[in-house]
């Protein structure tokens, strides 16, 4: 029953763009949405709900305020929007969203000649990630229409491209910087972060004093081009990104409220941390902790680790990377879980439940997703009997542990399958990296008296190790002198080379 006050606070709702906020009777945040027009979208909530989802009604069951931030243009109010979920996290728009769409615009400004992509999993590589978007059909749109004001390179490019050779067709219809130093296009790609980042007043008004700037000096090519920036922002406000129409089907995404029902969770877990180990024949072991916050991954909140010891037990390994993991210092700095998914069997999950027991966390509840048939692993310890209810699958008891064969198109299966992935793909990456940094190491590198100056000369004059192994002590004095070649010789003579 939607009470006067609320009703009233409807009919105030007004006809521009802008990003709304349900709230419930505590005053949480439990839904943010954008809009076209915020007075109609509002009060589709309010209409005709025989149509909508048990979990729609839901959530309109819920509402009992409402609170809106008017934008100038639905591309505002789409970033916005993104901005917003992120910062208050509202329960339902987990529930509403569909991991297929999820967007993220990825710019490495590290780059010469930084290109704009769009990726769904962001990855360890340096570059800046924005998002995530929850549709990627309108996010594209909308940086379609931005790269109108600010041309960016939507690949890589080749560097002479930016000497002013022309190439595809987006270089020859004004989308791709051409003619720009890599100092002009950065600033103007910084322009386009800014304008991303929601700070599109201060970005106006930036602009504005660069416009008089260049007037002032008489630059008046440079200043028309500014001018003619500022007033296509401004039109922004008349591009059509979305309808008011949004399709709302809170049911699409249940991992998180499946997990609490398989689990017997007592609250949804909004942050999952998931856990791998990585090496080869146990060398260069390593270990990842991905994060996952109301079932998106969380970059900034991941974690790696490398092994005290390098052995070829995964079991050790797991539980000394567990036991790190929640030591009393790490446990404080980083917070805690809601719920463990270890990758691996019940071996692994073993280890992993003596390490939290090591650290007095029973009260976390941990599992594994074992890779051959997606068993999910489920400690007895969790809870002494176990029923699917209405999640399909089946069960066997295995002794300490209970075994949870779902469906693969299962909800909580998929969302269990990123979080692993996901794990794995970290711990690879950084195996890599340190594996790569081993390789780099020569024998040169254990030789007392000798730097990084005189061994980069040496494999520079006989291009290997085993080139300067085969040459006469008088060639390599020719290069170093005749202290530094002996202390050369003597360490190879006294190495034992395979």
């Amino acid at each position: 029953m939607i009470s006067v006050k609320f009703e009233d606070k409807l009919k105030k709702l007004p006809i521009s763009p802008g990003v709304y906020f349900h709230k419930d009777k505590s005053g949480d945040i439990i839904y943010i949405g954008k809009a076209a027009i915020l007075k109609n979208r509002v009060k589709q909530y309010f209409q005709n709900t025989k149509n909508i989802d048990i979990k729609t009604k839901a959530l309109v069951s819920e509402i009992v305020d409402i609170d809106w931030v008017e934008t100038d243009s639905e591309i505002d109010a789409l970033f916005l929007e993104a901005e917003m979920i992120k910062r208050y996290m509202p329960r339902y728009n987990i529930l509403l969203r569909d991991d297929k769409s999820l967007t993220y615009i990825r710019i490495n400004m590290k780059d010469d000649w930084p290109h704009v992509s769009f990726i769904r999993n962001p990855i360890d590589d340096g570059a800046e990630y924005f998002g995530p978007y929850y549709s990627a059909t309108e996010i594209k749109k909308a940086m379609r229409h931005l790269r109108r004001i600010f041309p960016y390179y939507s690949k890589p490019v080749d560097l002479n491209i930016g000497k002013g050779q022309r190439g595809d067709l987006y270089d020859q219809i004004g989308l791709s910087p051409v003619g720009l130093s890599s100092l002009e296009y950065k600033s103007n790609l910084r322009k386009l972060i800014k304008y991303i980042k929601g700070n599109q007043k201060k970005l106006l008004s930036e602009l504005k004093i660069e416009m008089n700037n260049f007037a002032k000096s008489q630059d008046f090519e440079r200043a028309a081009i500014t001018r003619n920036k500022i007033n296509s922002i401004k039109s922004l406000k008349n591009q059509i990104m979305f309808g008011d129409k949004e399709f709302l089907e809170i049911s699409k995404d249940e991992a998180l409220t499946g997990l609490v029902d398989l689990l017997q969770l007592q609250k949804i877990p909004k942050r999952i941390e998931g856990f791998d180990i990585s090496h080869i024949s146990g060398h260069d072991v390593v270990a990842s902790m991905v994060v996952f916050k109301n079932g998106i991954s969380s970059r900034k909140d991941y974690r790696k680790f490398k092994t005290k010891n390098d052995i070829n037990d995964d079991f050790y390994n797991m539980r000394e990377t567990i036991g790190r993991r929640f030591s009393e210092k790490n446990a404080k700095a980083w917070g805690l879980p809601d719920l463990v998914l270890i990758d691996g069997g019940k071996g692994q999950l073993q280890a992993a439940l003596d390490a939290r027991s090591d650290n007095n966390q029973n009260n976390i509840p941990f599992i594994s997703l074992a890779k051959k048939e997606e068993k999910i692993i489920i400690p007895k310890s969790l809870f002494r009997s176990l029923t699917l209810q209405n999640l399909g699958g089946d069960v066997v008891d295995d002794g300490d542990f209970w075994e949870v064969k779902l469906p693969q198109n299962s909800h909580i299966v998929k969302l269990l399958q990123r979080i692993r992935d996901e794990s794995h793909r970290f711990a690879v990456s950084y195996h890599s990296t340190i594996r790569s940094k081993s390789q780099k190491k020569s024998i040169l590198d254990e030789i007392e008296g000798i730097g990084p100056k005189t061994r980069k000369k040496l494999l520079k004059e006989f291009g290997s190790v085993a080139a300067i192994k085969k040459a006469n002590l008088a060639d390599i004095q020719k290069k170093v002198g005749q202290h530094k070649a002996n202390l050369v010789l003597k360490h190879f003579k006294s190495y034992n080379f395979k």
